[in-house]
């Protein structure tokens, strides 16, 4: 490898076509007929239609396919599991290393985008041409790393680029001061959750342009999202990722989602260097999970449909990322959930993990919804079963009794394209041979043949095979850029609900004198059973306060008070697994309630027979947590809440909550002034609202339950199922309310989606 880690590159430009840039040292050239130039990406000297872009994608796609062995054919199938820059060393994630060595140990003699040991093979070899990308230090960085992965792709036989994808990367901590102007690292956006609260898809369409543009510039080309799940289960661990609980609001914001990231405009079908597939998740949905257990978790993996509601699940899909407004029509790529679907499989019966399910896929989602583009499983689903509370370990749901070759055949025969975080080409090749002894080589071949085509299919659309590299010089300032951040910020603002406005105190005037009380998280073991300290301190900034307020240390000297609270929950950070092993030694059966109220919760409203049950290592299927308590690991907020306005007495008392769905709030909002809901904003956007630098415009996306009986009374499946909150103002906390200072909103979204 070159000193510098840069890859030089060679550029041929067409007057009438693509601009074709390919890199000095990978031993390829150009061609040049009719009066064009192209990329000889095979090295032979011959012009193939795959290398031209005059031909449509499927012609381009089905020639470079019909190339192909077996083994790159599988190499395409396998979408690794997270890169991280530098490579990583653990035991969770694995070892990377550089020449022999873990980044630790070069002594700075690499640079953290330097490829890894590990990646060299997998492209150079493996022919795998996926990968998920995570911890990067910066743009620069993460497409210096690309630009050398590309490098070492294009000197491969045929030249097959890689295609880079990412998780989300546009969320916030509370915590940041909002970063104004170039030299940020990434713009800064709500949540799912959050842009829902808006209730506006072009907003969203904006949003996802940005996105685009950013990712483009990093390297990355493929995005896994937007997750459009619906959010009918008001505990779900992954509420904040949704668009909430209206199937029709959500797919408004799936389309716009998947328009904005797709489309490269002013080209004639859409697509070009400045689109990103979408891979819209979790067909089809995953927000039905029984009694809000996740299905990351053994615990979690059954969603359950009381209210014979299964069809509704689907419209984000069917109405929303199939159905585009813009050149590309449809989502380029689909990622099933983990969940069991229990009893949808009227044709063979089979409570499987969706990826598993070939009823799910073919049938319903390839057959039925005509849906013939790139399906990848969700990460990890192969390997054997991890602890029940935890996320290690494979999510093999519905199969946990065959072994990992008959996983991977089944979910190749299911319908799936690409295996999600798997990077092992023996094990693909096992499944494979396996393949071939059920139906014969030919058959294999073709099936194979088929998911090849789709996946090329996508790396033509983006022009990775006319130019793959980033541009790593201007990397850092394409990236947060001012314009960038303030369009994130904005829509911090506007993606905050006002629940409350008790006399119309709000907004405080500025310089008004503000205490803020300190925030108290004991210590605990996180879901990666790490220890977080213990933490009790003011958690916003004293510079930030005071650009809106005046901060005093006490509330006898304050004439309002602002307080700070977390979603109730268990845990401090990951997603409540509502099962414990203490239970579990204590004789239960390891079920416990997953709790959204601050005070200690006793399920005595909840189900005697679970609706869904059975796991290999349990002797019986009942998963009831009928009469068992938990308590919230986030109690001293409410706490904090009660002292202060004890403390305060008739002074402003505003409660800020940084949420994630739908919680209880009548343990304090008869003691609240003024309440807002964020959903992943800073807590500068709080105060630019309390000061009236904006006007509140956000809608709950979402139900507020009256209590943790309505949210257990409610059906998994069904939307607007719940009794609400009445507050001591009279006003009703359901879906799409939110007031401005004029009072509640009542405006054209409301009648839309209301």
């Amino acid at each position: 490898m070159r000193e510098n880690y840069q890859v030089p590159l060679k550029v041929r430009k067409n007057e009438n076509g693509p601009t074709l840039v390919m890199a000095e040292d990978s031993g390829k050239g150009f061609l040049e007929a009719d009066g064009c130039v192209f990329k000889d990406l095979a090295g032979d000297g011959q012009l193939h239609p795959y290398e031209d872009w005059r031909l449509t994608l499927q012609e381009r796609a089905e020639d470079l396919a019909g190339r192909m062995n077996p083994d790159q054919m599988l190499g395409l199938m396998l979408h690794t599991p997270q890169q991280m820059l530098p490579g990583y060393s653990n035991p969770y994630l694995g070892l990377a290393t550089y020449d022999g060595k873990v980044y630790r140990e070069t002594d700075g003699s690499v640079p953290v985008y330097a490829m890894t040991d590990q990646q060299k093979k997998m492209v150079g070899e493996d022919f795998i041409r996926h990968y998920l990308l995570s911890v990067t230090p910066d743009a620069h960085g993460s497409s210096s790393w690309v630009n050398q992965m590309q490098e070492k792709a294009e000197a491969a036989p045929f030249g097959v680029p890689v295609n880079i994808s990412t998780d989300p990367r546009h969320g916030c901590t509370a915590t940041d001061e909002f970063n104004s102007g170039a030299g940020g690292a990434i713009s800064h956006w709500p949540e799912n959750i959050g842009m829902a609260a808006t209730f506006d898809p072009e907003l969203e369409r904006e949003y996802a342009g940005i996105v685009a543009k950013e990712y483009r510039a990093m390297g990355l080309t493929t995005a896994l999202s937007p997750q459009v799940d619906i959010g009918t289960e008001p505990r779900w661990g992954r509420y904040s990722g949704s668009y909430g609980e209206s199937s029709r609001l959500a797919a408004d914001m799936a389309r716009a989602y998947c328009d904005g990231l797709q489309t490269t405009e002013g080209t004639e079908d859409g697509w070009g260097s400045e689109s990103v597939v979408a891979m819209a998740k979790h067909w089809p949905g995953a927000g039905a999970v029984e009694a809000g257990r996740e299905a990351h978790f053994p615990c979690g993996k059954y969603a359950v449909y009381p209210g014979n509601n299964f069809e509704d699940h689907l419209i984000p899909f069917t109405e929303g990322a199939f159905d585009l407004k813009e050149g590309t029509k449809k989502t380029a790529a689909i990622m099933p959930s983990y969940i069991i679907a229990t009893d949808q499989d009227p044709e063979n019966g089979e409570n499987v993990g969706i990826a598993y399910n070939k009823y799910l896929i073919t049938s319903l989602l390839r057959e039925k919804y005509g849906y013939d583009e790139v399906v990848c499983t969700d990460w990890g689903l192969t390997g054997d079963m991890g602890p029940m509370n935890l996320m290690i370990g494979g999510k093999c749901w519905g199969v946990e009794t065959l072994t990992e070759t008959e996983r991977i055949y089944k979910i190749i025969e299911a319908g799936n394209d690409q295996l999600g975080g798997l990077a092992d080409i023996d094990k693909i090749r096992a499944a494979y041979q396996y393949g071939v002894e059920q139906q014969g080589q030919e058959a294999m071949d073709q099936r194979i043949h088929q998911s090849a085509v789709r996946i090329l299919r996508n790396m033509f659309r983006l022009g990775l095979f006319e130019n793959p590299y980033a541009d790593t010089e201007k990397a850092n300032d394409l990236v947060g850029t001012a314009e960038y951040c303030d369009a994130g910020f904005e829509a911090q603002l506007k993606s905050i609900v006002m629940l409350k406005n008790r006399g119309g105190v709000l907004p405080l005037a500025k310089k008004t004198k503000i205490y803020v009380p300190k925030q108290y998280s004991p210590a605990a073991m996180n879901w990666m059973r790490m220890m977080d300290p213990e933490i009790n301190e003011v958690p916003v900034a004293k510079e930030i306060l005071e650009k809106y307020f005046t901060a005093v240390d006490r509330p006898e000297d304050a004439e309002a008070a602002i307080v700070f609270m977390r979603m109730p929950k268990q845990e401090r950070v990951g997603m409540d697994s509502g099962y414990s092993e203490k239970d579990k030694e204590n004789g239960g059966n390891g079920y416990i309630p997953i709790t959204r109220q601050y005070r200690p919760y006793v399920a005595e409203y909840a189900r005697k027979e679970s609706l869904a049950g059975g796991d290999p290592r349990e002797d019986f299927t009942n998963r009831s947590y009928l009469g068992k308590s938990v308590t919230s690991y986030q109690e001293a907020d409410l706490d904090a809440l009660m002292d202060t306005k004890k403390a305060m007495g008739d002074k402003p008392v505003i409660a800020c909550i940084s949420s994630d769905g739908p919680m209880v709030v009548s343990e304090f909002e008869t003691e609240a002034d003024g309440i807002f809901m964020g959903f992943g904003v800073t807590y500068e956007a709080f105060l630019q609202l309390i000061a009236g630098e904006a006007e509140p415009y956000g809608l709950l996306p979402f139900q507020m339950p009256k209590d943790m009986k309505a949210m257990e009374e409610q059906k998994e499946d069904l939307p607007f199922d719940m009794e609400c909150h009445v507050d001591s103002e009279g006003n009703t906390y359901d879906f799409a309310f939110g007031m401005n200072w004029d009072g509640v909103i009542a405006d054209e979204r409301v009648k839309k989606y209301r």
